[in-house]
């Protein structure tokens, strides 16, 4: 780690006035000169060695901390944090004991009972894995982050240059030298410019569309990120220019070490998903219901365990039956197992594994399951402009032109988004007939410019990219969409298999042979070209304002000059104000054929015009007496797909809020260009900077943020979006933020549901969210949000599915329990049906198809009830028919030898009456009992003591109850296609994958029934065919049931609708 690491973070024993602290002077805010005193460093000789070793023992090393994250053994112990799984894990353990107390009796049954709880372990041990596994991968966006930050860096110390110093090696009061390309090491201060000008790419920290120009002068201390115009960030890269700077900041004190600080907090604060929350509250309910119901169980039955005698009116001579006791134990054990829908996570995992998959198909990339199901739910969308919204990529849009005669302008719009030369078209344009205006245009705008566009990738599937600056490249692109006049078109572009064929042509017939680089003063770039009769002349392209001051003629239509009179330049500046207001970045063009001292210069460095090239200050006096030609107006369009996206948001109920980096100006503009605001609406109210928004009392940043439609925060910082995302979420929002720069990370991480952008997007945005957009394009996440609605109604229709067994499977104990007959179902059966029988059927029920207005419904609120108090009262009627249903063929096989004409004598079982079968406990003191042997399938049951026949010999009746649970279960499966919706209307068959479904459970039932190691294990045996007739005659009824109390729902949903409304609107105030 090197010696300063080593000492890293000891700064409280030095005397920290002899340094200044990095991260409290803000040194955008003075002059260069009182930066160098206050670091006690001059940029000619640097820090001296011992300077840097005592900066180092302050500040560290140059590099973002590495937060340790839960051990593994923290995050194992977190996954059993959940009510449902500790039931689970309570019901296991006590199934464990009771197993082995039975096992040392030994017998058949000693496997049976061990099966059960090794079964529930294997699930906790399952969901434990795929708990720390996604949770291991959470901290990825903070090791991202520091591959972003510079490897090496250029220093003068002690007055000597040393190239390639490892930039964790960086200290406070360093002096470090930047070219084009270099990656900036840390924060630092500009002291200094080698070249004329210098500029930044900084947008994936800030959020602006366009590299920008930096500059030595101070500026105010309270300016935001973007306006410190003379301060370098870690992390960002130099496009154009050289200089010294002095490094300010270093590690954790760096903007970039900021945003790694709050995405460290963010991770910390991860909310639990709509569904989490719901499923930990109905977990919560059944502890409390199972713990009811068990204490009922006991109490019922406490008079077989434990008697006593009243001597004196008081109650003696206790006796206790320890083997009851735990009979009635095992009882409780099978409730708690059969209230808790074990099969529950895995069916959830599938659904939501499933989902993803179809949301693959539509370019949404999900990289955390739950956030599936968030999506559903969410109410604001918060979206980054640059290159979500836009496209990133800087596109003509205007294009404006001399006339025939002066005050007379000709406007032309460019259609178009990207850098392809063609995606759209220009207005209204003479194709092949290029005036000399017009070709003079095109002329500037091909070769007074550095840029270039290629295509990207081998095949032709690749995407235009550009090469150079933004608004260089959109000239270009600009150059081929004009094309060449009639007369050039089959030029010297021949040989040339570039995508800039124009542009080629018109730098063949021109030479370029001088550049005058632009520069911040002047505001312009020029070059001197020689064309191929010979002659040279000057093109100049660069702001309109300063370009009209130097120019003193105007180029007309046919090419003719006229002299630049106060009222044609008038009319020009309109123009230009017109362009501004529309948030179009303006340049103008403009040329000069008389240059007295280049007539004759060839680019020779001994030619005496030469001298003037090599200072900068001469450029603008050369730059004069122009001859103006036109102007076009630039900007980072919209993609083509947004507006509707915009408005699908607005009629699903979703509001649409833009958070970015950029000007005011420009962000508003493309508001109202996407709809995000009318064309002519006042948005005073609606829009903010980041700035303004935090200067807002508490109570009116909470009003701002709830008033209905979409809003606006521009010139946002990262800790603004972080303010913003954490405000709507304590109002109860559901908050999905875009984004694609480090400057979005932190705000992706906290949001309901982070959504990165995968093309522009930076690997940190990627890593810190949820889901990952494969074609940048806003509109895949409302196709995104349809799937996540579509996806939680499934999940809804099977989750009441799994329920409304599971309250069967309850009823059923409990029935058997009160009644006092033997117990008619065992744990190990429950678990069965739980986890396999019920499995496929709750799976395929994930396949139901989307309701056709799933995108007309305003969202969800996230804290709506799972279940509604009618649902739950019409699966407590359900619940009631199976457990009757089930406990019923119990005490039908026991007590008569046919029902509904089905005949059940063909085993030759004996017959009981109901008041034996309900005191079977006091069986050995009945005279005169015997139990005659019966055939099951290919076995016959025999009894050595006539009372087994109420426990060996239940077996058949225990399958028959068994059988007619898996029977109703499938048919309640059909029952939960649809909430309210009749089978009439909506048949089986509207979902395939359920009839299956049904198939292979019912296949998997008669596994266990016809394999005879199977059946051993569950205590179960062959049914014959009368049998299977009165499984199905029993269990039919439950589909009946379930229509009727369909239809009741269909006709009261109105009154429970309102109802809920004026619930839900009591809550709220």
């Amino acid at each position: 780690m090197g010696k300063g690491g080593q000492n890293y973070g000891r700064s409280e024993n030095l005397d920290s006035d002899k340094e200044p602290k990095g991260d409290c002077y803000a040194a955008w805010s003075k002059d260069t000169r009182e930066c160098e005193e206050k670091y006690q460093v001059s940029r000619e000789y640097g820090l001296s060695g011992d300077d840097v070793e005592k900066r180092r023992q302050i500040y560290g090393l140059n590099e973002l901390e590495k937060h340790e994250g839960p051990s593994i053994f923290r995050l194992i112990l977190d996954q059993f944090n959940d009510t449902l799984v500790r039931i689970l894990l309570v019901a296991a353990v006590v199934s464990f004991v009771l197993a082995w107390y039975d096992g040392e009796e030994g017998g058949e049954m000693e496997i049976t009972a061990f099966v059960e709880p090794l079964v529930i372990f294997l699930i906790l041990i399952v969901n434990a894995i795929v708990g720390v596994w996604q949770e291991n991968n959470a901290e990825k966006a903070l090791d991202a982050l520091k591959e972003i930050q510079s490897e090496h860096a250029t220093v003068i110390r002690e007055g000597r240059k040393i190239s390639n110093l490892p930039a964790k090696e960086l200290v406070p009061g360093d002096i470090v030298e930047l070219r084009v390309g270099d990656k900036v090491p840390a924060d630092m201060r500009l002291l200094s410019l080698i070249s004329s000008t210098l500029r930044v790419e900084q947008g994936s920290l800030t959020g602006e569309s366009e590299a920008v120009s930096k500059t030595t002068k101070a500026v105010a201390e309270d300016v935001d990120i973007q306006g410190k115009k003379c301060m370098l960030f870690a992390g960002t890269t130099v496009v154009n220019g050289n200089c010294i700077c002095l490094v300010t900041q270093t590690g954790m004190n760096t903007e970039i070490g900021k945003v790694h600080s709050q995405i460290h907090e963010a991770a910390q604060s991860e909310d639990d998903t709509p569904l989490k929350k719901k499923l930990n509250e109905f977990g919560e309910v059944l502890t409390a219901i199972i713990g009811v119901i068990c204490t009922l169980v006991w109490l019922i039955n406490v008079k077989y365990f434990l008697s006593w005698e009243f001597v004196d009116g008081w109650p003696r001579n206790f006796k206790f039956s320890f083997e009851k006791c735990t009979y009635y134990f095992e009882i409780a054990v099978a409730l708690a197992v059969a209230a808790i829908p074990e099969g529950l996570p895995a069916v959830i995992t599938t659904c939501l594994a499933l989902g993803t998959r179809k949301m693959a198909a539509k370019n949404a990339l999900v990289r955390r399951l739950p956030s599936v199901e968030t999506l559903g739910c969410t109410t604001v969308i918060c979206s980054d402009k640059t290159g979500t919204l836009t496209t990133n990529q800087m596109a003509v849009a205007k294009l404006v032109a001399m006339g025939s005669e002066a005050n007379v302008l000709r406007s032309f719009n460019v259609q178009g988004t990207s850098y392809d030369p063609f995606d759209g078209k220009i207005q209204n344009w003479p194709v092949g007939q290029l005036d000399s205006n017009l070709q003079m245009i095109a002329k500037i705008a091909a070769i007074c410019n550095d840029a270039d566009v290629e295509k990207a990738g081998q095949d032709k599937s690749g995407h235009y990219v550009a090469n150079g600056m933004p608004t260089e490249a959109a000239l270009k692109v600009l150059v081929e969409k004009m094309g060449l006049p009639n007369e050039l078109s089959s030029g010297p572009s021949s040989g040339y298999d570039g995508v800039l064929t124009c542009s080629y042509t018109w730098n063949k017939i021109e030479q370029r042979i001088a550049t005058l680089e632009f520069d911040r003063d002047r505001k312009s770039m020029g070059v001197i070209v020689n064309s191929s009769a010979g002659k040279n002349s000057l093109l100049v392209k660069g702001a309109v304002e300063t370009l009209l001051e130097r120019s003193s003629f105007v180029q007309l239509r046919d090419g003719s000059i006229t002299k630049l009179d106060q009222s044609l330049r008038k009319v020009i500046l309109e123009s230009l104000h017109e362009m501004s207001t529309s948030a179009l970045r303006v340049l103008g063009f403009a040329y000069k054929d008389d240059l007295p001292e280049f007539a004759t210069y060839n680019g020779d460095e001994d030619h005496p015009a030469h001298e003037l090239l090599l200072n900068p200050a001469n450029y603008s006096s050369i730059e004069s007496n122009l001859v103006f030609v036109g102007l076009a107006g630039l900007r980072d369009p919209p993609r083509k797909e947004v507006p509707q996206a915009i408005e699908d948001c607005r009629t699903a109920g979703i509001r649409v809020m833009v958070i970015t980096g950029d000007n005011k100006n420009t962000a508003e503009a493309i508001c109202r260009d996407i709809g995000v605001f009318g064309r002519h609406e006042n948005i005073s109210s609606r829009s903010l900077t980041g700035k303004e928004f935090m200067e807002l009392s508490s109570r009116d940043k909470e009003t701002h943020l709830n008033q209905s439609g979409g809003l606006l925060f521009s010139r946002a910082e990262p800790r603004h979006k972080q303010d913003i995302v954490r405000l709507l979420k304590d109002s109860g929002e559901v908050v999905a933020m875009t984004g694609d720069g480090v400057n979005d990370a932190p705000a992706l991480k906290l949001a309901d549901i982070g959504i990165a952008m995968g093309i522009a997007g930076t690997e940190v945005a990627k890593e810190a969210s949820d889901m990952v957009l494969a074609d940048d394009n806003f509109s895949t996440i409302v196709a995104a949000v349809g799937e996540g609605r579509s996806i939680y109604n499934n999940m809804k229709a099977f989750i009441r599915y799994m329920i409304s067994s599971n309250i069967g499977e309850v009823a059923s104990i409990f029935l058997t329990a009160a009644l006092g007959i033997p117990e008619g179902l065992i744990p190990v059966q429950l678990l069965w049906v739980n986890l396999v029988t019920d499995g496929p059927p709750a799976t395929a029920l994930g396949f139901n198809p989307p309701d056709k207005d799933i995108m007309k419904k305003p969202p969800r609120r996230s804290d709506d009830s799972l279940i509604s108090p009618w649902i739950l009262f019409r699966y407590l009627v359900i619940g009631s028919y199976v457990g009757i249903a089930t406990v019923g063929i119990f005490i039908i096989w026991y007590t008569r030898s046919s029902f509904l004409g089905i005949d059940l004598s063909g085993d030759g079982h004996s017959l009981v009456t109901y008041s034996q079968l309900a005191n079977w406990g006091q069986c050995q003191t009945w005279q005169n009992f015997t139990a005659s042997p019966f055939t099951a399938g290919n076995q016959v049951i025999t009894f050595d003591n006539p009372c087994d026949y109420f426990q060996t010999g239940k077996i058949k009746a225990m399958t028959l109850s068994l059988s007619v649970l898996v029977a109703i279960e499938m048919f309640n499966s059909l029952n939960a296609l649809s909430e309210d919706g009749s089978l009439l209307s909506m048949p089986p068959w509207v979902n395939p994958w359920l009839l299956l479904a049904m198939s292979v459970s019912f296949g998997l039932h008669f596994l266990i029934l016809y394999v005879p190691f199977l059946a051993q294990i569950f205590g179960i045996v062959p049914l014959s065919l009368n049998e299977w007739l009165l499984v199905l005659a029993v269990a039919f009824p439950v589909i009946l049931i379930d229509e009727v109390l369909k239809f009741v729902g269909r006709c009261t949903s109105g009154i429970r609708t309102s109802s809920a409304r004026r619930s839900s609107k009591t809550k709220a105030e």
